[in-house]
Formats: structure tokens, sequence, C-alpha cells
């Protein structure tokens, strides 16, 4: 893949920090694009139509949202080293899913009760906190919570499980790491990172640390920054990548070119409305006209996301 790679993220947010280390692993140079990690975020929008999670990966004028999908463009643009290594593919993509969903909410219901939060907002201005609680309670409406009690003692539980899998070598699943470790380490980093006053947890499980050095020290490859304004000329200036001519594969009887809704299935609902363009094995695509940047193409994965005709 010759075309350039925009990560649009923010600095705090794990899973942005997933997919700069894959970069990283890949030794990939890349386009860093900073958003907003609080809403009204209209280049954003301008790009997305309405997916507002952070990161996504712009190529062009092709517009490709959630990590999952995210982690296998990375594994089609460059399959050297594999985040998906042919004996770990099932077990991985399995892991990686857990890690994103059961782990990640495990962790951050830990990390953000009073204490983390007053670490994470020490230095913020005014009205931050509250703020950032408004915008990420209204992207989890509906979503069941952990308490924080309950929290610490699943996340010390699956620490200990993790702990177990790094003794006897390097990595997850051997001695090189694949899509799992990076799933697994995005909310532990957070934890250590972003509110080191939480870290006190890892202490009883020193593999854990050691495993989480090796992971930081791959690093984030080769980004140079770029700005949203000029991500939009980028996407404005661009065509969409030709579509791979996958079967479509049709489960709610919609058709092809018919204006549809994809929407994540929990947290972050807000929809992207467009033409359905290509439906396969593992993505939507819709295709969608913005008066900032044309016509782009917007992917989603399948698996964690809804579809609805309008």
């Amino acid at each position: 893949m010759t075309t350039t790679l925009i990560l649009h993220h923010y600095p705090a947010s794990p899973f942005s920090e997933k997919i700069r280390l894959m970069l990283g692993f890949k030794g990939l140079a890349w386009k860093s694009v900073i958003v907003p990690s609080l809403m009204p975020k209209p280049e954003v929008q301008s790009l997305t139509g309405g997916y507002r999670k952070t990161p996504f990966l712009q190529i062009g004028a092709d517009i490709y949202c959630d990590t999952a999908l995210i982690s296998t463009l990375l594994e089609h643009a460059q399959d050297e080293p594999p985040l998906y290594p042919p004996p770990l593919k099932g077990l991985a993509r399995i892991f990686a899913q857990w890690a994103d969903t059961t782990l990640f909410w495990t962790a951050m219901a830990y990390n953000l009760q009073p204490r983390g939060a007053a670490v994470l907002f020490a230095n913020a201005p005014p009205g931050a906190a509250q703020a950032f609680a408004h915008d990420r309670g209204a992207m989890s409406a509906g979503m069941a919570r952990l308490r924080p009690q309950d929290a610490t003692v699943a996340y010390r539980s699956y620490l200990r499980r993790l702990g177990h899998m790094v003794r006897e070598h390097d990595f997850l699943f051997g001695a090189e790491p694949c899509v799992a470790d990076f799933a697994a380490y995005h909310p532990l980093w957070f934890t250590r990172a972003c509110v080191p006053a939480m870290a006190g947890i890892f202490d009883a499980t020193p593999a854990i640390t050691e495993w989480m050095d090796r992971i930081a020290a791959i690093g984030h490859g080769y980004p140079e920054k770029l700005s949203g304004e000029d991500a939009i000329t980028v996407a404005a200036a661009a065509e969409p990548l030709p579509l791979l001519g996958e079967a479509f594969q049709d489960e709610h009887g919609i058709a092809l070119g018919t204006q549809v809704k994809v929407a994540a299935e929990s947290f972050g609902t807000e929809p992207t409305q467009g033409e359905l363009i290509a439906a396969t094995r593992t993505r939507y695509t819709l295709r969608r006209q913005d008066e900032r940047v044309g016509t782009v193409h917007v992917h989603f994965p399948r698996v964690g996301y809804v579809l609805k005709g309008c």
C-alpha cells in the first residue's frame, strides 16, 4: 500500500495507543492528526458522517472505523511482522475481542474511580472533569457499568491470568507479539501512563510490568504531524479506493444502493448514514457526500456494529 496512512487520535486515548503501537510494530510511517477528546468534532464529523469514537484511520477518501478493522487493514498494508500469525489467527482474534471489551471496561471502571479521575484531571481547566463525564455518559447511555469495587476485584483477577501467560515467554502467545498483546496492553497502559496513582494494582504481578515494558519499547513507528484541515484537504482531493470485489453477504434484506445507517452496538452509538455499497463477510462500506470532503467511503467491521435501513 503506497497511500499515506492518516491516524486521527489524541494522546490519552487508550485505543489510539493500541494502533500507534501496531504502526510501530509494522515499522510504518504515518500522519498524526490530533482530534478533540470531547464533542464538538466538526472535522471528524465531516470525514465519518457521525461516528465519533477515537481513533479512526484515513487513507485518502477512505475512512476506517474501529480498531478491529484498522488492525486488519494494517495487516493487509504490510504482512510482516504479522499481527495475526497463521497458527494463532483465530485464537488471537477472539482474545483481542475479549480484551477490547471485557478487559477494557473493567480496567476503565477501575481507572476512573474518584482517585484516578483526580489524577487524570489534576492539570485540566475548571469544569474539564464534569465535561468529560457528561460526554462519556452520553456515549455509554444504556450500558451496564461495573462499580469500582467490583472492577477492582475483576481487574486483579485478569492481571493474574495475563501474568501467568507471560511468565514463560516474552509475549502472550510466544516469543513475538501479536494482535492479542496490543489489545490487552492498551487499557493497562492507561492505568500506568494516564492515572499512575492507580498503578499499584500491578505490584502483585511483576511479570505484567515486564511484559508492558517490552510492548512499550516497540514504539510508534514514524509519525509526522498533520492538521485536521489538511486531512480534510487530502480527502477532498482524493477518490475512494476501488472496492475489492468481495461477495455481497446479505443478512438484513437490504440491497446494495440503499440508504442505511451503521452504528456501534453499545458505546458511541451515533450512526453514520450513507449508501450501502458493500456488505462483505467482514465489513460494511457506505458511500457518503459531504460539502467539505466530497465523496468518501466509510468502512465498519460487521462484528460489533448494527445495520439499519433509513
